[in-house]
């Protein structure tokens, strides 16, 4: 609490009764009212509070110490100063998610030097910072590390621009850290040896993830950091780590709840296969295992030891047949969670349908992407199978080459708990491959069934009414993603009419003009962002929009083998409080 800043009255406010007559309304102390708030964490609740009333306003900025900004161009770092005197945790996302299909120019912004600029003079105090998309250098990386001397966890998501001597500037100079978790982050270097950068007294990490980090790591340093920090509860490792060192490692880290293995396993060795079985029978607290090997299956077994807790497991870089997924799934029985390839194809799909009743996500992604011809993948068949025996599935994500709308529907008749539903359907503009009609009713489906959905994926063959089934029953929508769907601007509309919670709305190489964009004039000023590339938007429909909603940063990002000045090929539409950034790039036209 600051006493000097405090806003205790001591007088009463008016309350109007239903009657007619008035009464005295106290309000609460502001002790008692930040010491309420202080349990508030959701900062959707939390942005709700601060709109009550000014006194709750003014204590839920004093009370918050978590920051959560989806859009770095949506405020300004001298806003957010201004607004919030408290911060220790901030989490900042950067370019829009198309970004990581390489639909942005290099060189297109994010960067947050100026916000750690602007922290560093203002929030001496931070501990945490989570950055997701976003660009940082060695500078910011340095700037970090000494400014903040309490500082605790950095949590770098689909980052660039750094490289070995940043990472070793945090390591040398964060003696507090506990967390450091890397997620596919490009460096600019190969270089590995910032793991000696820690400090020989340093004990405190709990989290360690370099996982997809393209660097190698000294392995004595890694094992004498691992060694010293008895706490660690996270490690995941990158591919640097060689099968026959895991080991090494493995029998210090016993404690684990999550772990990360990047090796190849190829040759079979007897020994290395007992010492590695010996290290995961140990792991008996381990709830969740990455996977990211291209194994021979002669070692498969060594994990069973550590399957029987696990809750979540990401087997996306583990190509691995159904033969072996099916034995690897039984011994698998609290899995609430997992991640695969297509690779597993149908039959793999039906053991996870068999093993794990008490899957709530699974997502399915494609070995092979850009090959239309790779292998089977799976179909409706699999998707169906899951749900026959999964039926507490509230998130699914899954990648084909072709669907039915009766396999849809059978789904969620079987799961009607969706809350992110997802599906991609591999070749644009397919229909259901059994009868050749669209794929509108499958949607309809899940619209009408699935009440709590918040996030959807639609792909296929689809016409405006699969939109208007959008617009009449997703009533909680928040996300929505289109890919090569629609028939008219009529689809955009119904759905930028009739979804009132929606926030995010992501389309490409859709049909849809300027009569579609301008139809959301009273929609935009309430979402966070639209994203539309490829569609059939000009640059005047742009304009039009801009000068209407002056509040909005309308920003046409122009292709440079584009030669049509007319047409507006990529837009990425955000509210702001800050006005037009000031470091947009030449290939950015801010209207």
């Amino acid at each position: 609490m600051v006493s000097s800043q405090k806003r205790f009255k001591d007088y009463p406010s008016i309350k109007s009764m239903s009657n007619g007559s008035v009464q005295p309304h106290y309000p609460f102390p502001d002790e008692v009212l930040e010491k309420i708030l202080s349990f508030v964490d959701s900062h959707k609740d939390r942005n709700s509070v601060s709109l009550v009333c000014k006194d709750w306003y003014n204590a839920e900025r004093w009370t918050r110490s978590k920051l959560f900004i989806g859009n770095c161009y949506a405020v300004s770092p001298e806003i957010v100063a201004r607004r919030f005197p408290r911060i220790k945790s901030v989490l900042l996302k950067g370019k829009p998610r198309f970004s990581d299909f390489n639909m942005l120019p290099p060189g297109w912004g994010a960067n947050v030097h100026a916000w750690l600029v602007k922290f560093s003079n203002v929030y001496p105090f931070l501990e945490e910072l989570r950055l997701k998309r976003m660009m940082i250098g060695d500078d910011s990386l340095q700037l970090l590390a000494d400014s903040f001397p309490s500082f605790k966890a950095l949590s770098l998501s689909s980052c660039e621009g750094f490289s070995n001597e940043g990472l070793k500037a945090i390591a040398r100079n964060c003696r507090n850290l506990i967390e450091l978790d890397i997620q596919d982050c490009l460096m600019l270097d190969g270089r590995g040896d910032w793991v000696s950068g820690f400090p020989e007294n340093f004990n405190s990490l709990e989290v360690l993830n370099f996982s997809r980090l393209d660097s190698d790591v000294n392995l004595d340093d890694l094992e004498r950091l691992i060694t010293r920090c008895g706490s660690l509860k996270v490690l995941k490792l990158n591919e640097s780590i060689p099968s026959d060192q895991l080991h090494r490692l493995l029998v210090h880290t016993t404690q684990l709840t999550e772990l990360g293995i990047g090796v190849s396993l190829q040759a079979p060795h007897n020994v290395l296969y007992k010492d590695l079985e010996s290290n995961f029978i140990k792991c008996t607290n381990l709830q969740v295992l990455t996977v990211l090997w291209d194994s021979n299956p002669f070692y498969l077994p060594i994990l069973f030891g550590a399957c029987t807790g696990l809750t979540f497991m990401n087997l996306t870089d583990a190509p691995l047949g159904s033969g072996d997924f099916s034995r690897l799934l039984s011994n698998c029985p609290n899995l609430r969670r997992i991640w695969v390839l297509d690779t597993v194809e149908d039959k793999g799909l039906e053991a996870l349908g068999s093993s794990c009743p008490l899957l709530e996500e699974y997502r399915v992604l494609p070995y092979e992407p850009y090959d239309p011809d790779h292998g089977p993948g799976v179909t409706e068949v699999g998707f169906e199978a899951v749900s026959h025996g999964c039926r507490q599935l509230h998130y699914v994500l899954y990648f084909c080459r072709r669907m039915t709308n009766a396999a849809v529907k059978a789904v969620v008749k079987n799961c009607p708990d969706f809350t992110h539903f997802r599906l991609c359907i591999m070749n644009p503009w397919q229909p259901d491959h059994l009868t050749d009609e669209p794929m509108d009713e499958a949607f309809g489906a899940v619209t009408k069934t699935c009440g709590k959905l918040k996030r959807l994926s639609i792909s296929g063959l689809l016409t405006d009414l699969a939109f208007e089934y959008i617009g009449r029953y997703a009533k909680n929508l928040e996300t929505l993603s289109v890919a090569f769907a629609g028939s008219s601007d009529r689809g955009m509309q119904c759905v930028l009419e009739g979804c009132p919670k929606l926030r995010k709305l992501e389309i490409r190489d859709c049909p849809f003009g300027d009569g579609a964009l301008l139809s959301g004039l009273a929609k935009y000023d309430k979402m966070r962002s639209l994203w539309m590339s490829s569609c059939a938007v000009t640059m005047k429909g742009c304009s039009v929009l801009a000068k209407q909603m002056p509040r909005l940063n309308v920003e046409v990002i122009k292709d440079e083998e584009s030669g049509n000045d007319l047409v507006a090929e990529k837009i990425y539409i955000y509210r702001s409080v800050a006005g037009p950034r000031t470091d947009a790039p030449p290939f950015v036209l801010t209207l």
